[in-house]
Protein backbone atom coordinates (compact mmCIF):
# COMPACT_ATOMS: atom_id res chain seq x y z
CA UNK A 1 0.00 0.00 0.00
CA UNK A 2 1.31 3.41 -0.96
CA UNK A 3 1.21 6.09 1.73
CA UNK A 4 0.43 9.53 0.36
CA UNK A 5 2.57 12.23 1.90
CA UNK A 6 1.54 15.77 2.72
CA UNK A 7 2.98 18.34 0.35
CA UNK A 8 1.42 21.47 1.87
CA UNK A 9 -0.59 22.41 4.93
CA UNK A 10 -2.17 25.59 6.15
CA UNK A 11 -4.26 26.60 9.12
CA UNK A 12 -7.88 27.39 8.33
CA UNK A 13 -9.09 28.23 11.84
CA UNK A 14 -8.83 26.87 15.38
CA UNK A 15 -7.78 23.22 14.90
CA UNK A 16 -8.82 22.86 11.26
CA UNK A 17 -6.03 22.41 8.73
CA UNK A 18 -6.17 22.25 4.95
CA UNK A 19 -3.89 19.55 3.57
CA UNK A 20 -2.63 18.95 0.04
CA UNK A 21 -1.12 15.54 -0.60
CA UNK A 22 1.50 14.46 -3.11
CA UNK A 23 -1.23 13.14 -5.42
CA UNK A 24 -2.94 16.59 -5.40
CA UNK A 25 -5.80 15.34 -3.20
CA UNK A 26 -6.88 18.28 -1.06
CA UNK A 27 -9.12 18.56 1.96
CA UNK A 28 -9.68 19.95 5.40
CA UNK A 29 -9.42 18.07 8.67
CA UNK A 30 -10.38 19.09 12.16
CA UNK A 31 -7.61 17.84 14.44
CA UNK A 32 -9.39 18.73 17.66
CA UNK A 33 -9.96 15.03 18.43
CA UNK A 34 -6.20 14.64 19.01
CA UNK A 35 -5.73 17.76 21.13
CA UNK A 36 -5.51 17.56 24.90
CA UNK A 37 -4.11 14.03 25.29
CA UNK A 38 -0.57 12.73 25.53
CA UNK A 39 1.97 14.59 23.42
CA UNK A 40 -0.87 16.71 22.01
CA UNK A 41 -1.81 18.08 25.46
CA UNK A 42 0.16 21.31 25.14
CA UNK A 43 -1.36 21.97 21.69
CA UNK A 44 -4.58 23.04 23.42
CA UNK A 45 -2.82 26.41 23.33
CA UNK A 46 -3.76 27.54 19.82
CA UNK A 47 -0.54 29.55 19.55
CA UNK A 48 1.39 26.30 19.94
CA UNK A 49 -0.97 24.37 17.67
CA UNK A 50 -0.44 26.74 14.75
CA UNK A 51 3.34 26.18 14.89
CA UNK A 52 2.94 23.00 12.82
CA UNK A 53 4.98 22.49 9.67
CA UNK A 54 5.29 19.88 6.97
CA UNK A 55 8.29 17.66 7.62
CA UNK A 56 9.51 16.40 4.22
CA UNK A 57 11.29 13.40 5.77
CA UNK A 58 8.17 12.24 7.62
CA UNK A 59 5.77 13.32 4.88
CA UNK A 60 3.36 14.74 7.42
CA UNK A 61 2.71 17.66 9.71
CA UNK A 62 4.60 17.93 12.98
CA UNK A 63 5.00 20.35 15.86
CA UNK A 64 8.09 21.63 17.70
CA UNK A 65 7.28 19.42 20.73
CA UNK A 66 7.72 16.27 18.57
CA UNK A 67 4.04 15.56 17.97
CA UNK A 68 3.00 14.32 14.54
CA UNK A 69 0.14 12.42 12.94
CA UNK A 70 0.74 9.61 10.48
CA UNK A 71 0.12 10.78 6.90
CA UNK A 72 -2.04 7.75 6.13
CA UNK A 73 -4.32 8.67 9.06
CA UNK A 74 -4.67 12.21 7.74
CA UNK A 75 -5.23 10.98 4.19
CA UNK A 76 -8.01 8.69 5.40
CA UNK A 77 -9.58 11.62 7.29
CA UNK A 78 -9.53 13.74 4.12
CA UNK A 79 -10.90 10.98 1.89
CA UNK A 80 -13.59 9.88 4.33
CA UNK A 81 -14.34 13.39 5.54
CA UNK A 82 -13.68 12.68 9.22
Amino acid sequence: MYIHEIAKARLIKDYTVELIFDNKKKGRVNLEKYIGRGIFKELVDKRKFKQFRVDPQLGTICWPNGADIAPDTLYRDVVLGN
